[in-house]
């Protein structure tokens, strides 16, 4: 498949690198966290109190086996837990070329600072949990990206240039 899937912490800019990347690439932007809330017409923290946090990484499980059926030629952005799943990974390789956006727990912080509607966020201390969790999760980020690219003090264009030229200069 030919899509471009974005990877990444909460805050590296998957979402937003994504919206530019489409309209460069003239490609159609899918976002799972925003796809879960139409389909099951809750916000993604309405899903983690209600259900668990265990019911929503089902849920992004289920998404990406309905990408999978449906989508070619995307770019897709997926919330930051979603690669955790060994079976996630599995078909975020056969889904399409998976780009891990790296970024800082520093710049996370900065960028957060403020943002209520981040369930894993909640608590006494978010930096701390910020850093534990970029910890536990980077290396899993690293292993399923086909391509790494370090946001952290780059502006848009740059980003999207690397991506452009290390995706085999697609520009179409």
């Amino acid at each position: 498949m030919n899509n471009i899937i974005l990877i990444g912490f909460m805050g590296c800019g998957k979402t937003s690198v994504g919206i530019k990347l489409s309209y460069l690439l003239k490609q159609i932007m899918t976002d799972t966290d925003r796809m879960i809330e139409r389909q099951s017409q809750m916000t993604i923290s309405e899903i983690f109190d209600k259900y668990g946090e265990e019911t929503f990484r089902e849920m992004e499980t289920e998404c990406l086996k309905k990408l999978l059926q449906e989508s070619d030629n995307r770019i897709i952005s997926v919330g930051g837990g979603l690669p955790m799943q060994s079976e996630n990974r599995v078909l975020l390789k056969r889904l399409g070329k998976v780009i891990y956006l790296r970024v800082t727990a520093a710049t996370v912080c900065e960028r957060l600072s403020g943002d209520m509607s981040r369930p894993l966020l909640q608590g006494p201390n978010p930096e701390q949990k910020v850093r534990e969790l970029l910890e536990k999760r980077s290396p899993i980020y690293e292993s399923v990206a086909d391509i790494i690219i370090d946001v952290d003090g780059k502006g848009f264009d740059e980003i999207l240039g690397e991506i452009v030229e290390r995706t085999e200069g697609k520009t179409e």
